[in-house]
């Protein structure tokens, strides 16, 4: 029991120790005189709502435009769904910088995707397609249907032989870009 006794009155001493009971504790003084007010809008909404907004994202420009709308949303897609496992991860970096928006965000985590993807190098995994149709969506300016035929090989598995080709629809938006020519800001593959 005094081995337990002894335990209990260290523990004691050292959660009072660590409270700050000690003997030799001075008191804290502090200045009467306040703090000169001259602290920004900014800094003064930040003190009373415990929030500091962050500035505008930069205005994203792509480094090739198309003269139409159409045409930017088919030379994308045509890049999109026609690659191969050595090419795949290139060609998703160069869509990336291509694009804006979201449609630049998926492009580059699919590049980043790809580059280290095992299955689809060993496998030779390619993909090729055509561009079918790109038709304005109804209502919505700047929304595109797309919809491509597309095939997909492997040259060193057997796990996609005798696919046929099959139908894809996706959706995509456009905005024109300030210095002229129109980029994609959005794609959404729906299948």
């Amino acid at each position: 029991m005094t081995g337990r006794r002894a335990a209990l009155v260290l523990t004691c001493a050292l959660i009072a120790a660590g409270c700050g009971a000690t003997r030799d504790r001075r008191p804290v003084t502090t200045s009467s005189t306040p703090a000169p007010q001259t602290a920004s809008p900014a800094i003064a909404e930040a003190q009373a709502t415990h929030e500091r907004p962050s500035p505008p994202p930069p205005r994203q420009t792509a480094t090739h435009t198309a003269p139409s709308a159409t045409r930017a949303i088919r030379a994308f897609v045509t890049a999109y769904i026609n690659w191969d496992a050595r090419t795949v991860s290139a060609d998703m970096r160069s869509l990336a910088a291509r694009s804006i928006g979201q449609a630049r965000a998926a492009m580059t985590l699919a590049a980043a995707e790809t580059a280290g993807d095992y299955e689809l190098q060993q496998g030779g995994i390619a993909n090729s397609g055509t561009v079918e149709a790109v038709a304005p969506l109804s209502g919505r300016p700047g929304e595109y249907v797309v919809v491509t035929r597309e095939s997909t090989t492997a040259s060193n598995t057997a796990a996609y032989q005798g696919l046929k080709a099959a139908w894809h629809v996706a959706l995509a938006t456009v905005q024109p870009m300030p210095g002229g020519g129109w980029a994609l800001s959005d794609w959404q593959p729906e299948n």
